[in-house]
């Protein structure tokens, strides 16, 4: 359930327009012009929310919730009662998301902390490019010669430094440190966020080691998303680049000259060493590490906690330590645990 003095609900829709909103087919007690505001897991929902039912295992609270519709897919529909208002949908998830956006379309992107406009306690280099309608919160930093579009939103205590350009409508959070980057339009870095530092570089001296220097930016374009505390170091001598519509994790480190493709998803704490090129599309699970230089082809899905030491060929499954193809991890863990079994003392 919302908890709605952040989120508060708004005139909301009838069943009718959440049908033609996500393509659904009414069955069981459907009332078009019954109205719905809110989103709500089963066993929570009131009758005022969407629900959604796209597991057996909560077959008990889909019996039992009160809420108005519930999205839910055509091989599920054992499960319904014909009382139940729903809508019969090819992708529940998918469908649930379009709702939500409808009913809260102020939850997409982070609002200003206190009010829209300059604060008269931000620090704005008189060199600095502002277009109208942008927004700098309290002691926040704007540096020498930074341009900010139209929309965007700094949020307290951010850093956006010299010459660093920023495109139109987006959200840079609370204490996030934006140096040596380019931004498209529309891209969130939440709170925390640090953009363009150096690079992890150095090289055995006579006295010591001896730091090679970081010449490159940071490329973030357009309707890219990025977690808190997520870092991203500028490129050596090439540009380390975050490309379109890529969503990145909390607590993400991504190093120097990485190059990511669009519409990649990578989950919390994973690691991108130093040159790593990764394909449009590309899903890696969380806590996964990647080996500098390695090259993961588009459409590759890599599961949790894996180590990728080697290229992944473009749409392939890979997982374990060292990552290999799924189903050959899988096998050898199987007979592993086989062996472990046959060789275990009779009565342990």
């Amino acid at each position: 359930m919302q908890d709605h003095p952040f989120f508060p609900p708004g005139p909301g829709l009838t069943l009718q327009a959440v049908a033609d909103l996500v393509g659904g087919r009414p069955v069981g007690a459907f009332e078009p012009d019954d109205r719905v505001t809110g989103l709500s897991p089963l066993q929570s929902a009131r009758v005022s929310d969407v629900a959604f039912f796209d597991n057996p295992r909560y077959a008990g609270d889909l019996a039992s919730s009160a809420a108005g519709v519930v999205l839910i897919s055509e091989r599920q529909l054992k499960f319904l009662a014909e009382t139940r208002a729903a809508l019969v949908v090819k992708d529940v998830q998918a469908a649930f998301v379009k709702v939500g956006q409808a009913l809260f379309p102020d939850a997409l992107m982070p609002r200003a902390v206190t009010r829209e406009g300059l604060s008269d306690r931000a620090e704005i280099d008189p060199t600095a490019r502002l277009e109208d309608g942008v927004t700098v919160e309290a002691f926040a930093v704007v540096g020498p010669g930074a341009e900010i579009g139209r929309g965007t939103i700094v949020g307290p205590g951010a850093s956006i430094g010299l010459g660093c350009r920023i495109g139109r409508d987006c959200r840079i959070g609370a204490q996030a440190t934006v140096a040596h980057s380019y931004l498209g339009n529309r891209v969130i870095l939440h709170p925390g966020v640090r953009l363009g530092q150096d690079g992890f570089g150095y090289a055995p001296g006579p006295s010591g080691l001896m730091k090679a220097v970081q010449i490159g930016r940071v490329i973030v374009q357009d309707d890219v998303e990025i977690g808190a505390n997520t870092t991203v170091d500028r490129g050596a001598i090439r540009d380390t680049v975050i490309g379109e519509g890529t969503k990145i994790d909390n607590q993400v480190q991504i190093a120097h000259n990485v190059a990511i493709g669009r519409h990649c998803v990578i989950v919390s704490q994973v690691g991108i060493s130093g040159s790593v090129t990764i394909g449009d599309g590309v899903m890696i699970g969380g806590q996964t590490g990647l080996n500098g230089h390695v090259t993961v082809g588009a459409g590759a899905q890599i599961a949790a906690v894996s180590s990728v030491a080697g290229d992944v060929p473009p749409g392939a499954r890979w997982g374990g330590t060292p990552a290999r193809p799924i189903k050959e991890w899988f096998r050898e863990v199987t007979w592993l645990a086989e062996m472990a079994r046959r060789k275990r003392p009779a009565g342990s």
